[in-house]
């Protein structure tokens, strides 16, 4: 466990720093675990989600066939006129599109069709492109927590507790909601005079005709409709019992395949860097679940609150947090949804209503997987590493020439993790424990 923890840290201190490259570092870090017979070579290859990874080469393939077509130019410009120019307007549109898409979609799949758009608009507008960037991550975050499907946590507690959809959108809609209008009036507040349009630019844009931007017509119809489809497919992928990551790896190639686009063209233009960095991060946290840490730092967390179901909430909320902004958040809401079926009895028979199963579910169980989908998915926001969608986001912005550290993705997140935790915290004595 130690070896695993001290491979772990000193891993993570080379990506915050940026001594050298973080795919470097995760692979290098991911080879001494396995050098060092940490952990199985075999059961770490299990942890690597191959969803996450299919869903990212899939949706690459989409967004780069559909960057030859112009239609991202072609929306830059329609949205920048229909706003007139208004920087502040623009940034508000954005951040609450990128939640309310995150709440259906992946938060990666969101990043990826957001951030090629946001960059053209930001150079369109002459106003900081990276700022903008990092919220947009951070939205996707926090959108993501509000339904069953918008974060991988949130699909993990349903399938092990039995919650449905409409239970998560009931009790963890309203938080959120406050959370991301806290957040947009703090990030408009702090970024507005960045957002400022000079008159001449907003003539400029005004002119400008969006229509010239279409380059590919027949192949824009072709990837549209498809891409239709694959919309649809993520709708549908629970019902219809396929992950979204193969819905978008079908996707793409189809897509490929139909507007007639070179494959070795296509691949070429996919950031292997970023899938290979998942690869190495997802065997470096595998590692620390297989030595149970995530186990291990559970019951130290139950036994620090001395079985007050409050405390304990409050506990697995800010706990979860903490993690889930430095190791990747899905090993630890494994670790930790047996943890809350453990105690859970524990704390009915404590509080005398263990003949009463809906009791129990209601008055103990739901709080606490309500505290640990807030912390697991909030938390994504506390650094750069902490969420899918902030590595991406970061990748997209290296390839088109912007500099995003770990440092300047913390400044932003952090605090807004922060307020987002004082809220989730009120929410939760308010809501379940001021009775």
């Amino acid at each position: 466990m130690i070896a695993a923890i001290i491979i772990f840290t000193v891993t993570y201190i080379f990506i915050a720093t940026e001594k050298i490259d973080k795919t470097i570092a995760s692979l290098l870090g991911a080879c001494a675990v396995i050098f060092t017979h940490v952990a199985p070579y075999e059961a770490l290859l299990h942890h690597i989600d191959m969803n996450v990874i299919f869903l990212l080469l899939g949706m690459m393939i989409i967004v780069n066939i559909l960057s030859l077509t112009g239609v991202f130019e072609w929306i830059s410009i329609t949205i920048a006129q229909k706003s007139k120019g208004n920087g502040l307007v623009i940034f508000i549109l954005f951040m609450t599109v990128t939640a309310v898409l995150s709440a259906f979609l992946d938060n990666v799949t969101t990043i990826i069709l957001i951030a090629p758009i946001t960059i053209l608009i930001t150079q369109l507008l002459e106003i900081p492109t990276v700022p903008i960037l990092i919220i947009e991550a951070i939205f996707s975050n926090i959108g993501g927590t509000a339904t069953l499907v918008g974060d991988p946590p949130n699909i993990l507690i349903a399938s092990k507790s039995g919650l449905q959809f409409n239970e998560f959108l009931f009790n963890l809609a309203p938080v959120i909601i406050v959370i991301m209008m806290v957040s947009l009036t703090i990030c408009a507040l702090f970024l507005k005079k960045h957002l400022h349009v000079s008159e001449e630019m907003k003539q400029r844009i005004m002119r400008a005709k969006p229509e010239k931007a279409i380059v590919q017509p027949v192949i824009l119809k072709r990837a549209v409709i498809i891409f239709g489809l694959v919309i649809l497919g993520f709708f549908s992928s629970r019902a219809i019992g396929v992950d979204p990551g193969v819905v978008a790896l079908a996707g793409g190639f189809v897509m490929a395949l139909f507007c007639k686009i070179d494959l070795h063209e296509a691949l070429s233009k996919v950031e292997w860097n970023t899938i290979l960095f998942f690869i190495g991060l997802f065997m470096l946290i595998g590692a620390l679940e297989v030595n149970g840490v995530f186990e291990v730092l559970g019951h130290k967390m139950i036994e620090f609150t001395e079985g007050n179901l409050f405390y304990t909430a409050i506990a697995v909320l800010w706990s979860c947090a903490i993690f889930s902004s430095i190791v990747d958040n899905i090993p630890l809401v494994i670790a930790m949804i047996p943890l809350i079926q453990t105690i859970t009895p524990v704390f009915a028979v404590q509080m005398g209503i263990d003949a009463d199963p809906e009791s129990v579910r209601t008055l103990i169980e739901e709080p606490l997987f309500w505290s640990l989908s807030l912390g697991a998915c909030l938390g994504g926001n506390g650094s750069l590493i902490g969420a899918s969608a902030n590595v991406v986001v970061s990748q997209v912005a290296h390839r088109n020439n912007y500099k995003l550290s770990f440092i300047d993705f913390t400044r932003y997140g952090f605090p807004m993790m922060l307020i987002s935790l004082i809220i989730s915290t009120l929410y939760i004595y308010l809501r379940y424990f001021n009775g």
